[in-house]
């Protein structure tokens, strides 16, 4: 199972990223679980200058913007 943060403060962009990583994960048969980080301190130590951020399994891999669903499916891959 892997671990993805969506890092932000619960915008809209938000919430479309969350569902987009669920959507990318169960085309993929992928067991993820989800926490939302709304903490900026916390945003900040994970090094997002930027929201929204994912992290995957401790890793940020996405900082600001929504990434193309391709490098979302790519990111839960690895």
């Amino acid at each position: 199972m892997k671990l993805v943060k969506i890092l932000g403060p619960g915008c809209k962009r938000c919430d479309a990223l969350v569902t987009m990583v669920k959507d990318a994960a169960d085309k993929a048969g992928i067991d993820i679980e989800v926490e939302k980080v709304t903490d900026y301190a916390e945003i900040a130590r994970a090094g997002a200058v930027s929201t929204p951020g994912l992290v995957i399994d401790g890793k940020l891999v996405h900082a600001g913007g929504l990434p193309r669903p391709e490098s979302v499916r790519d990111w839960l891959n690895a």
